[in-house]
């Protein structure tokens, strides 16, 4: 493997977030939606400490932090970042993947947009973890996944492929997708910026971030720019890893910043992340289950807690 799932995961929620934060500065506004943030961060600790999707625990967890908010009413592109940890926790088996994305979407009342546009970034998502996104055959992969749909996104979809097919630019882009501030189009758009620049993070999210996007600057169309330039931070992050991402970038994930998300530091945002990486790859803290196993067979460091992995031969893990 090119790049270890560590940093892919890792890079997956840095992108997402870098992608928020530049669009922030980029167009002088206040954050996307923090609330999808939030919910993506408790989403991952319920993975983490149930070892598998359980969508009350998420709703549970949300209403217990926002007693007075409800996350159902959101029904924008922005709900697509929330889905996030599925896409990661379940990358290895497409079927999973799609059943376990369409069961958190029930969150959303499943939006039409709102699933689709989970299940198209969720799905790329997945290619990238496993070594197998082909752009060439990415966007067609992509709607056999999404299948039969009343949505226009299959179509704008195929309106990306063909634009990248012909070599078309940039401003060709904005003008098929940016006319109207619809969310098809920002899925479209997040894709083309990704996959037109696929080998470097920071021209995808600059091109992202392009202010001819939508032309007149309203709260809608400012709120579906940061949202292109969050799904294409997703989309490169996770493809490139913590490798492709600036050095000089990572300063602007500040405990101010990452407060939108409820994170309080930068390597808390890394813990997570790679607590979700052990949980689904079968390796357990042998401090969280000292009354579950014996302390024979524990290595014991001075610098590092005890710790035990059991495993079936060539079994990583059960789902």
């Amino acid at each position: 493997m090119h790049y270890s799932l560590n940093h892919r995961f890792r890079a997956t929620f840095v992108g997402t977030l870098l992608g928020e934060i530049i669009a922030q500065n980029t167009y002088k506004q206040s954050p996307i939606d923090s609330e999808v943030g939030k919910i993506a961060v408790l989403g991952t600790k319920s993975l983490i400490e149930l070892g598998k999707l359980d969508v009350d625990n998420w709703l549970e967890r949300y209403h217990q932090k926002s007693p007075h908010l409800d996350i159902t009413d959101q029904t924008s592109p922005a709900a697509i970042i929330a889905t996030l940890p599925v896409a990661l926790f379940f990358h290895e088996n497409t079927s999973k993947l799609r059943q376990n994305l369409l069961h958190v979407l029930q969150i959303w009342h499943d939006d039409p947009v709102v699933r689709d546009g989970a299940l198209a970034v969720g799905y790329a998502i997945a290619q990238s973890l496993t070594e197998k996104l082909h752009p060439p055959s990415l966007i067609p992969e992509i709607i056999a996944f999404i299948g039969e749909t009343p949505t226009p996104l299959t179509q704008k979809l195929l309106k990306v492929h063909e634009l990248l097919h012909g070599g078309f630019g940039l401003a060709t882009a904005q003008a098929e997708f940016c006319r109207e501030a619809e969310p098809s189009n920002v899925i479209a758009m997040a894709f083309y910026c990704f996959l037109s620049t696929r080998e470097d993070f920071r021209l995808a999210v600059l091109r992202a971030n392009h202010k001819d996007n939508f032309g007149r600057q309203t709260t809608r169309t400012l709120h579906y720019s940061q949202m292109i330039s969050a799904i294409t931070g997703a989309l490169s992050g996770a493809d490139n890893s913590t490798a492709g991402i600036p050095v000089k970038w990572r300063i602007l994930l500040s405990p101010e910043n990452l407060a939108t998300w409820e994170l309080a530091s930068f390597s808390q945002m890394l813990e997570l992340s790679d607590a979700l990486v052990a949980v689904w790859s079968g390796v357990y803290d042998i401090a969280l289950h000292t009354r579950e196993f014996p302390e024979e067979g524990c290595v014991k460091s001075d610098e590092q807690s005890r710790l035990c992995v059991f495993a079936a031969p060539h079994v990583i893990r059960l789902r």
